[in-house]
């Protein structure tokens, strides 16, 4: 899980169903503008308004697009059994990791975390990227938990860290130096990649995948002047990605830039004008030229 890697959107039809060329075009460019992997089916992908079958051909599709590069798909559910099915479905798709969260719709104490996440393990021979979203799941996984969760479900890899407290990258670096902890927030990717995490799981790389890259570069190699001139160019698009609507945000961002987002699927509802222009905003210094690289 080093490097950046796309939390993809699902582009839909004009009847919602998925166009499975539209995320196989944009899997290709993703990687053509040097992203490291993909990440389908998450909050990003809408995976929580996919079906079960909907789901595999997704991961079907990205795998095919995507030629050898690491694919690590979502697999969140309210359930342990839930999330196996998707697990063992993601699998059987290609995929080479599996992103989990924690239980959703329910706030689990740590010893039914541990069988959530062992139950899930043991369903599946993927690697486990452990996903902290607290406003999205409802649950704070915090640093000392992560590292009981590693030492108990050896399957687990990595940890998707996404509380937006940057401090909690170096525990966890320190606290588990064999797992791979990535940043799953994009208004402090900077300040995480500094602190140790090996990867990033971005929206903005949808949206700038080259520039994202180039972030990554920078903070990799020490650079951190130019790393900062260039997060302080992204930060207008990242700062929405911590926002309810960060889907909305980043479709319509894609549309801007003349590459192509398109709708969501209820409940999400079309962006509102003022909503709009904050996306304008965040992306006008952005030609669809510069998108590109």
């Amino acid at each position: 899980m080093k490097g950046v890697h796309a939390a993809i959107v699902t582009h839909f039809g004009p009847d919602l169903t998925v166009d499975h060329e539209a995320v196989a075009s944009e899997v290709k460019w993703l990687l053509a503008e040097g992203v490291h992997g993909i990440v389908p089916n998450g909050t990003v992908g809408e995976g929580g308004s996919l079906s079960r079958e909907e789901r595999r051909e997704v991961i079907e599709t990205v795998v095919a697009a995507a030629g050898g590069a690491p694919v690590c798909a979502g697999v969140s559910a309210p359930t342990a059994e839930q999330a196996a099915v998707y697990a063992k479905d993601a699998a059987a798709a290609g995929a080479d990791g599996a992103m989990v969260l924690p239980p959703l719709l329910y706030r689990a104490d740590e010893r039914e975390l541990l069988e959530f996440f062992a139950s899930v393990a043991r369903a599946t021979d993927l690697p486990l990227l452990v996903y902290n979203n607290p406003l999205g799941s409802g649950s704070d996984l915090e640093p000392e938990l992560l590292a009981t969760l590693a030492r108990e479900v050896p399957m687990i890899s990595a940890f998707k860290e996404t509380s937006g407290d940057a401090r909690r990258i170096a525990e966890l670096v320190n606290l588990c130096p064999d797992l791979d902890v990535l940043v799953g927030g994009d208004d402090w990717a900077l300040e995480g990649l500094c602190a140790g995490a090996v990867g990033w799981v971005s929206g903005v790389a949808d949206v700038l995948p080259a520039q994202s890259v180039r972030l990554f570069d920078l903070c990799t190699a020490g650079e951190l002047a130019s790393a900062r001139e260039l997060y302080a160019e992204l930060l207008p698009l990242a700062r929405l990605d911590m926002k309810p609507k960060l889907v909305q945000y980043f479709k319509a961002a894609l549309d801007e830039l003349g590459i192509g987002g398109g709708s969501c699927r209820p409940p999400r509802l079309p962006l509102t004008e003022s909503e709009l222009e904050e996306v304008r905003r965040a992306v006008a210094r952005f030609s669809p030229a510069q998108a590109h690289g």
